[in-house]
């Protein structure tokens, strides 16, 4: 399945003038699938232009066509069809993950440096902007010190060979920090197709699974795309309430 480069319209660009201290974080919604190369493209040259002061922060939501990313961690083990969909080094945290249709992708912008430097405390509150998302659609989500990511508790219960609760993760979370600017971000299960997490082993966590909005039933039966567009609306607003105000990107 092939898909074309994403266009200079569904890109993020430095804005002309240089943000205020206090500037609104731009807000941009792409509507089509964007390859993953155009993506981090797009990403490094924005993440170079606010580290420079020539633009400012930005929230970058977009699909991707079906591929799998590796972050630094990652153990060819884990990799387990490597023949299946694309598979993409890239410098952020974390190990093997999945995109697609159907997850939304957020890649988060943002002066680190500028908002206090803990970079701690910003995936705290990246985790802390999920669940309170999620929270918002009746969904309780958590996070564990041992696993990263966002967890929910797996319809039906049960137990894993240790006998802890069974959960499926629902978002994965995985940042870069260069120059005090974040790039990467977060990824939502809302309804993609979860057999293709099969060929890898998320995040190197095993006994556990993945899950989505879908089939945890929180999504009524409007079209994808709508469904989509209703998730970004709980997004945006929790987003605000944890990093401060945004604005629409030109």
């Amino acid at each position: 399945m092939s898909h074309s480069p994403a266009t200079a319209s569904a890109t993020p660009s430095p804005s002309e003038q240089p943000p205020s201290p206090h500037a609104p974080v731009e807000w941009q919604v792409s509507p089509g699938p964007v390859d993953y190369p155009a993506a981090v493209d797009a990403m490094s040259a924005r993440t170079a232009a606010i580290a420079r002061g020539h633009a400012g922060e930005l929230v970058w939501l977009l699909e991707h066509p079906p591929l799998y990313t590796a972050g630094t961690s990652a153990r060819p083990v884990d990799l387990l069809d490597a023949g299946r969909f694309p598979v993409y080094a890239t410098g952020r945290g974390g190990q093997f993950t999945y995109h697609g249709p159907g997850q939304r992708v957020v890649y988060v912008m943002l002066d680190v440096k500028r908002r206090g430097g803990d970079v701690r405390r910003f995936v705290h509150d990246l985790e802390a902007w999920v669940i309170a998302a999620l929270s918002q659609i009746g969904i309780h989500a958590v996070v564990h010190p041992d696993r990263v990511g966002v967890w929910v508790e797996r319809r039906g219960g049960g137990v894993t060979a240790s006998g802890e609760p069974l959960e499926d993760k629902i978002a994965a979370i995985g940042i870069r920090v260069s120059r005090g600017v974040s790039s990467h971000g977060v990824a939502i299960n809302i309804a993609p197709n979860l057999d293709h997490f099969s060929s890898i082993v998320p995040c190197g966590i095993t006994g556990h699974g993945v899950t989505s909005l879908e089939r945890l039933g929180a999504l009524d039966q409007a079209a994808a795309a709508d469904r989509m567009r209703a998730f970004d609306h709980h997004l945006r607003a929790a987003f605000e309430r944890t990093f401060g105000p945004t604005r629409n990107a030109v």
